[in-house]
C-alpha cells in the first residue's frame, strides 16, 4: 500500500503550489487534493511531474457543500449544475490524471424527500462513472459521519453498499475513511471487512480529534492488517489535522508505516 498526503489538510503552512514538493521531501508516495481547481490544470501537472509524484485523488466540484449547503450530487433541482461540475472535473482530470475522483453525496436539501435525493445521486453517479471510465479513472463515493456533518446522506458501510448496488456500475467503488467510521462509533476493522473488495481508496486520521496517527485511540495496525486481508493494495491517504505543531513535526508515524 502506498501513502499519500492530503494537501488540503497537510502542509497548509505553504501555498498549495509548494505543498507537492514538500510532500515528496517528507517521504510520501503521492498526493491528493480535495478541490485543486484554484490551480490551472497544466500548472498542477507541471508541479506533479517536477516532484515525481502521482495524484491519487481529487473531488468533483461540490457547489456549496463546503460552506454548509447541500452540495450538487443529490439535489434534483441542481442537475444542470452537477453536469457542469462533471464537465469541469473531466477536463481537469484529463490533464492531471488522478487515479480516482470522489463525488461527495452531500446533505439532504430542504424540501427534498430522502428517496428523491437518492434517485438523483444514483443518476449522477452513473453518469460520472461512465464518463470517467473513458479516461481510465475510477469514480468513488464515500461515507461521512453525521456528527461532524449532520444531514450527510451516506454515513456507514451499509449505506455505501446499498448505494453501490443501486448504481450498479463497474467503475464506481467505495472510498473508506477510517476516521469517519470511528467517529460514529463503528469498528474500522469491521468496516474494512464489510466493504471488502468494494474499497477503491482509503483515507485516515486518528480519533477522536481527527489528528495525527497516535494522537487518539484508533488501531491503525489492525486496520492495515484488515485491508491486507481483504486484498486492498491501493492508496492510504493521510487526511488529518496536524495542529499547532505543524505538518513536519507531525510525521513521526510515516517512516514506521513505510517500513510496514
Amino acid at each position: 500500500m502506498k501513502i499519500a498526503a492530503n494537501l488540503s489538510l497537510l502542509f497548509t503552512e505553504l501555498p498549495l503550489a509548494e505543498r507537492i514538493l514538500a510532500a515528496r521531501v517528507a517521504g510520501f508516495d503521492g498526493v491528493e487534493i480535495q478541490f485543486p481547481y484554484e490551480l490551472p490544470a497544466i500548472r498542477l501537472k507541471e508541479l506533479l511531474e517536477r516532484a515525481g509524484l502521482p495524484l491519487a485523488l481529487i473531488n468533483l466540484p461540490a457547489g456549496d457543500f463546503m460552506t454548509g449547503g447541500a452540495g450538487l450530487a443529490a439535489v434534483p433541482q441542481r442537475l444542470d449544475e452537477f453536469d457542469e461540475a462533471l464537465e469541469e472535473s473531466l477536463s481537469y482530470a484529463a490533464m492531471v490524471r488522478p487515479s480516482s475522483v470522489n463525488v461527495l453525496a452531500g446533505r439532504l436539501a430542504e424540501g427534498v424527500e430522502p428517496e428523491q435525493a437518492m434517485e438523483t445521486l444514483v443518476r449522477n453517479l452513473r453518469r460520472a462513472a461512465s464518463a470517467f471510465e473513458l479516461l481510465g479513472i475510477r469514480l468513488l463515493c464515500e461515507a461521512i459521519n453525521p456528527l461532524d456533518m449532520p444531514g450527510f446522506l451516506i454515513n456507514t458501510p451499509d449505506d455505501l453498499l446499498q448505494l453501490l448496488d443501486r448504481v450498479a456500475h463497474p467503475n464506481l467503488a467505495a472510498q473508506l475513511d477510517l476516521y469517519h467510521m470511528a467517529r460514529q462509533g463503528l469498528d474500522p476493522v469491521g468496516c474494512v471487512r464489510r466493504l471488502g473488495g468494494k474499497i477503491g481508496h482509503v483515507q485516515f486520521a486518528d480519533c477522536p480529534g481527527r489528528g495525527t496517527p497516535g494522537s487518539g485511540r484508533l488501531d491503525f495496525h489492525a486496520a492495515r492488517s484488515a485491508l491486507r486481508e481483504v486484498g486492498y493494495d491501493g492508496w492510504l491517504a493521510a487526511e488529518y489535522r496536524p495542529g499547532e505543531q505543524g505538518t513536519e513535526r507531525s510525521l513521526g508515524w510515516l517512516e514506521q508505516w513505510r517500513q510496514a
